[in-house]
């Protein structure tokens, strides 16, 4: 490689580092805010440093990925809610997870329009639409139109961006009085 080509290399990697920088600035400044302000969580940037770990932080606050095939929910198949780990804000029922061969956690709609925001992401040199948590702003994942029906959508979600609740399974008790009467 000559010394130009190097200097070349070198200036296409700071212009790329300069405009993913831009648009993660950008992004955080205009990051939609939820109708329902009086249950939005709202932080400084070191009270979530505080309460998320580093891989939190970076996929929820950052908008950062997971890399896909790696996170606990892409084969979860208990039955539940899952919600945001950033807030506990429920986003996703098990009923409408599936599985796209993507590599991440994906559903074909959330619990309600109510609790995802959507923003227009034109990082990485394409356009998509990523999805947030209505509630605290944390980044999810981005959602795609190649999802199965009814929707036709296919949210996929980072791992990290999700805790889960496991639904409650009903245990029949036999009264006394029916196993005497048998």
């Amino acid at each position: 490689m000559n010394r130009s080509t190097v200097k070349l290399s070198y200036l296409s990697a700071a212009v790329l580092f300069f405009l993913l920088t831009v648009h993660s600035t950008v992004a955080q400044e205009n990051r939609p805010k939820s109708e329902s302000t009086s249950e939005s969580v709202v932080k400084s940037e070191e009270e979530w440093r505080g309460c998320l770990t580093p891989e939190e932080f970076r996929i929820l606050r950052e908008k950062g990925t997971e890399m896909a095939f790696t996170g606990k929910y892409n084969k979860h198949n208990e039955k539940g809610v899952y919600t945001c780990a950033g807030c506990g804000a429920e986003l996703f029922s098990s009923e409408t997870k599936y599985d796209s061969g993507s590599g991440w956690p994906s559903f074909w709609k959330p619990i309600s329009d109510e609790k995802v925001d959507t923003e227009t992401d034109n990082s990485l040199f394409m356009k998509r639409t990523e999805i947030l948590c209505s509630r605290c702003g944390g980044h999810l994942g981005h959602m795609f139109e190649d999802g199965p029906r009814p929707t036709g959508l296919r949210y996929c979600v980072n791992s990290v961006s999700l805790g889960f609740e496991p639904q409650e399974v009903e245990v029949e008790t036999v009264s006394k009085e029916k196993e005497d009467s048998k």
